[in-house]
């Protein structure tokens, strides 16, 4: 059994808590477990900030220390660079909440329970911290996007979608059917970015 109670929070954070888990219940990443239900684990939640904006992660070391490793490779950084020398057209689109996209089994959802000043709630989906996470991800749209990257327009790194191409014609073709391939998929894309 691994229970722990909430991290105390300073005022800021528990608001920054607060509109991620009300985010999360409203598209159904996250669920509410009930008072009466038997609780075994449960994971404290953090605010990690990224690029200036604040992310909600569990405390996951417990179950990743018991979790075998994912060993799919992640692209090289350096490699995916070098693909991109001769385009003189690059569009990086985002998927919107990364690991969030991909349901987990429910089984695994008692495994996946955070606790915070707000209660106890379970992940639907995949969430940010857990060991296998961007292994699991990188699988999903290597499979999902073979056709494109093997015919050498497209990169992916983890929940990074690249596209690039010598021509305007060819880019905004190759925008489409990545687009085109992500809507009966529900592969939601980041318009921010």
């Amino acid at each position: 059994m691994i229970r722990r109670p909430p991290y105390p929070a300073i005022l800021e954070t528990r608001k920054e808590i607060e509109k991620h888990i009300n985010e999360l219940l409203e598209i159904d990443f996250i669920r509410k477990i009930g008072h009466n239900k038997i609780v075994e684990i449960t994971t404290p939640v953090l605010i990690t900030w990224h690029y200036g904006k604040s992310r909600l992660c569990g405390y996951l070391r417990a179950l990743n220390n018991y979790t075998k490793a994912n060993r799919y490779p992640i692209p090289r950084i350096p490699h995916a660079l070098d693909k991109l020398a001769k385009a003189k057209y690059i569009t990086k689109m985002d998927c919107m909440k990364g690991f969030h996209q991909k349901g987990v089994k429910p089984n695994t959802m008692k495994l996946l329970r955070i606790i915070c000043h707000m209660g106890i709630y379970e992940y639907t989906r995949i969430p940010f911290g857990l060991k296998n996470a961007p292994a699991h991800f990188q699988r999903m749209m290597d499979t999902i996007f073979k056709e494109e990257i093997l015919e050498g327009w497209m990169v992916m790194y983890i929940d990074d979608i690249i596209i690039y191409s010598e021509t305007w014609e060819d880019h905004v073709q190759y925008i489409d059917r990545v687009l085109s391939k992500c809507t009966p998929i529900t592969l939601k894309i980041s318009l921010k970015k």
